[in-house]
């Protein structure tokens, strides 16, 4: 698979099955797999209502405030309490685990990374610099704030990029000191 633009403002959205919210799948591997066979995904979630997220057994997971008020993540059980209230801060977590989200204010849109454990592994930066990115088999690049030139290609706010099955490294270069870029590295676990 060849490298892929994509912008957020046309990524198709579509509705959570418990009605809180809407995902903007920016990629998935292997291409076309569902929710219960993918490898690695990565996406864009509104928050639009209280409740727990899905369970996904065997899964790795990272969050990531891009824009609104945010939530509040725990556990009933207490071994997750988390306030995803601080834009571009990647949040590990089990997607074993039982979830449960309030709002801490507004609608938020976050950032989503999930693996399978013990296939894949992912590696979550927010990139405020230019920085050398390590080669990677699969990737997702998206320029959060202002605009970005990784390798030939250039990327303003709310575009990136996204490749499969073949390793690609990138220089990241910012056009601009308050620009921010993610970069999701999966790697074989």
């Amino acid at each position: 698979m060849s490298v892929q633009r994509f912008s957020r403002a046309t990524l198709p959205a579509m509705p959570w099955k418990n009605g809180g919210g809407t995902t903007q799948e920016i990629a998935s591997w292997p291409q076309g797999a569902g929710l219960e066979r993918f490898g690695w995904r990565v996406s864009i979630a509104t928050i639009a209502a209280a409740g727990p997220f899905s369970v996904f057994a065997g899964i790795d997971r990272s969050i990531m405030l891009l824009e609104g008020d945010g939530v509040r993540l725990f556990t009933h059980d207490g071994r997750v309490e988390h306030r995803l209230d601080v834009p571009h801060r990647p949040f590990a977590f089990s997607g074993d685990d039982a979830i449960d989200c309030t709002l801490l204010g507004s609608a938020s849109n976050d950032f989503n990374v999930m693996t399978r454990h013990g296939q894949w592994r992912a590696d979550v930066q927010v990139l405020d610099h230019a920085s050398a990115i390590e080669a990677a088999p699969h990737g997702v690049l998206l320029a959060l704030r202002g605009a970005w030139r990784v390798n030939d290609q250039a990327c303003t706010e709310g575009e990136g990029l996204h490749w499969a099955d073949a390793p690609l490294a990138w220089q990241a270069v910012p056009e601009s000191d308050d620009a921010r870029l993610v970069a999701v590295r999966i790697v074989p676990a």
